[in-house]
């Protein structure tokens, strides 16, 4: 449970995989919709050329920069020539626009404008006409709305994750702030991304205001929430949920104390610091917990006022 996500780069690398996913499936979508010349189940019109038929799909890998995702190739059949996707083969070169388009739209949407400029080639032809860009732009918009508004009761959620992608957007594109994330383990085993939005990772009031509206969609009050230690963000999570358990992210926590430790010491350091959160019962990890606090006190008090902030939250 703790060490769902090492540190923020694994969360926002999973945020933009997502992302990519997405926006590549719906692009390949037009791709085909353009070259048939109609849409899906639509028939061809009075005198409009014959260019084939739709036929399933074939799953096909695409490797970024923040990992290989998987996305669905659509197929074509009777058609004059063999239909090959011009933009699966250009993206194949070109996955860094992904990486880039993926963030604006989670923070602050696309426009036909930034989509016809990621899917031009060299030669200054865009891939997909104006209609399927516009189409494009309009489907992303519906989708990100539809996921923002869609229902919550319908997942039994146990364990709930909250954090807030900050320093990493901070360096990728030069925002001030960052998107607060929320997502569960439900009683059924499953991994679910419950929502997204662009908020101050700091502030009480985006936090709180993030959670109610995860509440008004039907959210059930979880077992257990994991927070980093933002102030706003626990202040807002014991207002809504005073009855769940509140459990400190480990990964981050473990993070900020080895920041305050000199590098010849992490090694030493962790495995003391680790020993104490992961003990197998309460009683012993209070002690090992103890036992670290005096030992290092002297060494390296910033870092051990870090591992006592807090510190019953790191244990729930």
């Amino acid at each position: 449970m703790n060490g769902a996500f090492e540190d923020q780069e694994d969360l926002l690398s999973q945020l933009v995989r997502l992302g990519v996913q997405q926006l590549v499936q719906e692009a390949l979508e037009q791709e085909a919709t353009d070259y048939l010349g109609r849409d899906h189940y639509e028939h061809r019109r009075e005198g409009q050329e014959h260019r084939g038929y739709r036929n399933g799909y074939r799953s096909a890998p695409l490797d970024t920069a923040e990992g290989r995702v998987q996305v669905q190739v659509p197929q074509v059949r009777q058609s004059p020539e063999p239909f090959r996707s011009r933009l699966m083969e250009f993206l194949r070169g070109n996955s860094d626009v992904l990486e880039r388009l993926a963030i604006e739209m989670y923070t602050r949407g696309l426009s036909t404008r930034d989509i016809e400029d990621a899917f031009r080639e060299a030669t200054g032809d865009t891939l997909l006409s104006r209609t399927a860009v516009s189409n494009l732009t309009e489907q992303l918009w519906e989708d990100y709305q539809a996921f923002c508004e869609r229902d919550l009761s319908a997942f039994e959620v146990e364990y709930l994750f909250l954090d807030g992608v900050y320093e990493s957007l901070r360096r990728q594109s030069g925002l001030k702030e960052g998107i607060l994330v929320a997502w569960a383990i439900c009683h059924d085993g499953r991994k679910v991304l419950l929502h997204l939005a662009l908020g101050n990772k700091e502030s009480y009031a985006a936090w709180l205001a993030f959670l109610i509206d995860m509440v008004r969609r039907g959210l059930n009050i979880p077992l257990q929430i994991t927070t980093d230690g933002a102030p706003g963000l626990i202040r807002a999570v014991e207002e809504m949920w005073g009855k769940s358990l509140r459990q400190r992210c480990l990964a981050h926590k473990l993070k900020n104390v080895l920041d305050k430790v000199p590098d010849h010491a992490h090694a030493e350091v962790k495995a003391e610091v680790h020993s104490a959160y992961y003990a197998p019962i309460r009683e012993v990890a209070e002690m090992i917990a103890a036992d670290v606090l005096m030992r290092y006190q002297d060494l390296y008090p910033p870092a051990m006022r870090s591992v006592a902030e807090d510190l019953e939250a790191c244990w729930a």
